[in-house]
């Protein structure tokens, strides 16, 4: 049960990390004309960065970390480069860059999430 709590709570705050994402994304590839690549890596960074502030506190009840943040920002951020990378390198469209990294974040940043950056230290 707690489990489906946490991924029900890790949810709700992954619709707005995905509106900022996403805004910030077409801001700086449609607005200001950057390649994906670069334009998925600094909007997921500010919306990881909000992102990993509330799942700590309301998801994980855990304290914020530097080293915990820059894993989370590191292991994610990787992911997003990626993602961008191939879409650009495949002539994908923006949509679809988001929709796949959306995706494939929300499955592999919670358990990334919950298996390294928030896990818990048992004796």
């Amino acid at each position: 049960m707690v489990i489906l709590q946490r991924f029900y709570r890790y949810g709700l705050i992954g619709v707005g990390n995905t509106a900022v994402h996403w805004l910030l994304f077409f801001l700086l590839h449609g607005c200001a004309g950057w390649y994906q690549a670069p334009s998925n890596i600094i909007a997921f960074a500010v919306a990881a960065s909000l992102s990993y502030c509330l799942n700590a506190h309301f998801t994980f009840g855990s304290r914020t970390n530097g080293s915990r943040y820059l894993i989370f920002v590191a292991g994610m951020g990787a992911l997003s480069f990626v993602v961008g990378a191939f879409s650009d390198w495949a002539a994908l469209s923006p949509w679809l860059t988001l929709v796949i990294f959306s995706a494939v974040s929300l499955v592999a940043g919670y358990w990334f999430s919950q298996a390294v950056v928030f896990r818990r230290n048992t004796p």
